[in-house]
């Protein structure tokens, strides 16, 4: 295709292979150069993955052929490389979380805006056939109005696996930051934005041990609390309960289900893009598989090849800065509860993003 979006991308830590397979679905995007503090491993990055230039960061923001920066950077620095990226002129698509307090999320998108640039900012899995699926089952009526919802992430943590598990249990990690905007940005694209939290937060252990070979039994203390409950009052009037935990060896608790006024409806791990969906409808006498009303093989990249779709029609895009600042701000709050021992009024708000159209076929968005 004569007109991709060319795409730089800074941090070629461990998440870069799942953006350098989902990107390629979308023959709109070209990973165009990488760039990493650690030249080496972006020069094997790049190798692998077939990024045909390496580059520094200044070199990278510099370019002018690059329209968009993918910040894969540890979330300590996802504000400040994203701040100048925009400072720079590019769009910036970053992992999550957008930054680490509600100032940095504040700070970005206030830039975007006064630049006229884009903000995107992972998860994109609500995009997948799962949530998609959920998202019409709702809208066309099949539970009624949702007043009610349990949402469930919890598990032992990635000390056991990850090379350099240490940031997770840093600053702007734990569960909450990390595998919470799953959860939370899937319950805004179902249900819309939340108004109100209540929290309780704690760390049930003062360290974790690393498993990874090259650093196993490495002492990792643990800054940040590792197990989380809250209840959160969204604008539409739907009461969720929330777990997400880093301390948790096994449970059944189901990932997330809705209650309405005319059934139930239950989806599997946000942190995927797959189904299966099942709903109970007033009167059945067993959950019901749904049949996928979108694609559940699409990956990361959707996120990013949507915001590049936008900029060339000037659609809204639908994993955007709002939504991931909104995110961030119910996070901190939860934390902000616990910490005050009281109700916390969420400090932002934004719209549901735009459900994806029916019938696309792969590698387009509209």
């Amino acid at each position: 295709m004569a007109n991709k979006t060319k795409v730089g991308v800074i941090g070629t830590g461990a998440i870069l292979w799942a953006y350098a397979e989902g990107c390629r679905i979308f023959d709109t995007l070209e990973l165009s150069a990488c760039a990493d503090l650690d030249q080496a491993r972006a020069e094997a990055k790049a190798k692998e993955f077939d990024i045909p230039r390496v580059l520094s960061v200044d070199e990278l923001l510099a370019d002018p052929e690059i329209e968009i920066v993918l910040n894969l950077t540890v979330p300590r620095a996802h504000a400040e490389v994203s701040l100048r990226a925009l400072t720079a002129g590019k769009h910036v698509y970053s992992e999550k979380p957008l930054g680490i307090d509600r100032t940095e999320g504040r700070a970005i998108n206030a830039l975007a805006d006064s630049k006229g640039l884009r903000v995107g900012c992972a998860p994109d899995t609500f995009l997948g056939g799962g949530v998609q699926t959920g998202r019409k089952v709702i809208d066309d009526g099949w539970i009624g109005k949702p007043f009610a919802a349990v949402a469930f992430m919890a598990g032992r943590g990635p000390e056991s696996w990850h090379p350099n598990p240490a940031f997770f249990y840093q600053r702007g990690g734990g569960p909450l930051y990390d595998t919470g905007p799953y959860t939370l940005t899937a319950l805004v694209a179902l249900l819309g934005p939340v108004r109100r939290v209540s929290g309780s937060a704690q760390a049930s252990f003062t360290e974790r041990v690393a498993g990874a070979t090259e650093i196993q039994g490495q002492r990792i203390p643990v800054e940040i609390p590792t197990h989380i409950s809250g209840t959160l009052d969204f604008a539409s009037g739907t009461i969720v309960t929330l777990i997400s935990s880093f301390d948790v060896w096994a449970h059944t608790l189901p990932r997330i289900e809705i209650y309405g006024s005319e059934g139930s409806l239950g989806l599997l791990d946000p942190n995927g893009f797959g189904g299966p969906v099942r709903l109970w409808r007033a009167g059945a006498e067993a959950w019901q598989d749904v049949p996928m009303t979108h694609d559940v093989e699409v990956q990361r990249g959707i996120g990013v090849a949507d915001m590049a779709a936008a900029i060339r029609s000037g659609r809204p895009h639908r994993v955007n800065g709002q939504m991931a600042e909104h995110v961030l701000d119910v996070m901190e709050s939860l934390i902000e509860s616990s910490d005050t021992g009281r109700h916390i009024l969420t400090q932002t708000t934004c719209e549901r993003p735009a459900a994806l159209p029916l019938g696309l076929e792969r590698g387009t968005l509209d």
